[in-house]
């Protein structure tokens, strides 16, 4: 069993909407793999992130560096509830004044560039982790606030752990399905809507669409200025994925790699940045950072007996039509010998697929949009409310909207209390 988009869920256990819902009455349960992110190098050591930060910071080999990261991670972990709370959606500037200290530990860090801040640190390990959290932005890591995305992933694997669904990640949208049908809800799928005019009287819709669809759905409706900002909407970089089975687990040279439900396979720092820099120069690294989650390793449901899924992919450009399937079996191969021997059938997942499977997905960008500085805290457009439009019956809840990609709700419940506050007051 497969996870055709995500597989690993760090913002979904402790999303402020998540954490309200009874999905579990619904069958939803989590799994927290010993290890919560590993990232090897070439001699065989690996920084091995877990929920204690002591441990975590042991794993890199250097006192200093674990006394530095001791001291950066343990206020921020025990304030992550209160950071997600305030910070992961739209900007709110008296949330800053509300709680100054708490929150500025976070902000101040998360506005640097992730190589800046992974340069603090003088071990391999240290740097290579908080480089890997880092490119999770799909920027490159000199770009302003990619520690930010790092710092983020980095303290809610201490706070609230890095967990996959048992029984894939289909069992998050069945959970929330079964939710909303309790509620009263209905759902229709295998209806596309390509007209305004196709839905049911409404006073509100909110359209889980990137500007582009939104505007090929209701241009007119928009006003000019409006529509001007989407119509300059950039998007990011794309995916790149590959769906294994081994006939055994990943032979990882460090064998402690095996508790780790999620690998970032991409060796030092200075092979992060080369990636990632890469990337936006329109190209594939050599060597990728290549994001890896071995589910069955605790999940021995999802293939049959004597057989591993392995889920993966890499960063690219945007609307890539080559093929990196050697070169992230080669990454792996780097740090397991042996692996592309274990293959036994491989899927692969192309830009225009991921595009074709969810047209949300413009060139394979599955964050619903560049996320550099600027377009972080202006998606989709220059407004104060960000999930409202010049049509007071119209709001947008995807991922183009505050805080952007990830399996959060965020963008949605965001959505729905501003249709709350207007049209459906």
């Amino acid at each position: 069993l497969h996870d055709v988009c995500s597989a690993i869920h760090p913002l979904a256990r402790s999303s402020p909407f998540f954490s309200r819902l009874p999905l579990a009455d619904h069958g939803l349960e989590w799994i927290e793999p010993p290890i919560q992110i590993a990232h090897p190098l070439d001699d065989g050591s690996a920084a091995l992130v877990v929920r204690d930060v002591d441990a975590t910071a042991d794993s890199f080999g250097d006192e200093r560096d674990a006394r530095l990261y001791r001291r950066w991670m343990r206020p921020l972990a025990g304030d992550w509830h209160l950071i997600a709370r305030e910070l992961l959606g739209p900007l709110r500037p008296m949330a800053g004044l509300r709680h100054p200290v708490r929150l500025g530990r976070f902000g101040l860090v998360s506005l640097l560039p992730g190589s800046t801040v992974a340069r603090r640190f003088r071990s391999p390990a240290a740097r290579a982790l908080v480089a890997g959290c880092s490119a999770h932005s799909f920027l490159p890591l000199g770009a302003p606030m990619t520690a930010g995305f790092g710092l983020a992933l980095l303290v809610s694997a201490h706070a609230v752990g890095w967990p996959m669904p048992r029984g894939g990640s289909g069992r998050i949208i069945e959970a929330l399905a079964a939710h909303l049908r309790d509620l009263g809800g209905e759902i229709e799928t295998d209806r596309p809507v390509r007209s305004l005019a196709e839905l049911p009287r409404h006073r509100a819709a909110l359209l889980d669409l990137t500007p582009r669809q939104v505007l090929a759905l209701a241009s007119d409706r928009l006003g000019g200025p409006y529509a001007a900002q989407l119509r300059r909407y950039r998007y990011g970089p794309g995916a790149f994925k590959l769906d294994l089975v081994l006939d055994g687990p990943v032979p990882w040279t460090n064998p402690l790699l095996g508790a780790a439900g999620t690998v970032h396979v991409a060796g030092t720092l200075e092979d992060v940045e080369a990636s990632e820099r890469a990337t936006h120069a329109g190209r594939v690294a050599d060597r990728p950072f290549v994001l890896l989650a071995q589910p069955t390793q605790f999940d021995p449901s999802r293939a049959p007996a004597g057989r591993h899924v392995v889920w993966a992919y890499c960063h690219v450009p945007n609307g890539w039509t080559g093929d990196a399937t050697e070169a992230i079996e080669r990454q792996v191969e780097r740090f397991a010998p042996g692996f592309r021997d274990r293959i036994v059938a491989r899927h692969v997942i192309r830009p225009a697929d991921l595009e074709r499977y969810n047209e949300n997905y413009i060139g394979g960008d599955i964050n619903g949009g560049m996320q550099h500085w600027a377009q972080f805290f202006t998606r989709p457009a220059i407004r104060w409310d960000p999930y409202s439009t010049p049509d007071p019956s119209l709001f947008i809840c995807s991922s183009s909207t505050p805080p952007g990609g990830g399996v959060h709700g965020l963008c949605g419940m965001h959505a729905a209390k501003s249709a709350l506050r207007g049209v459906l007051r």
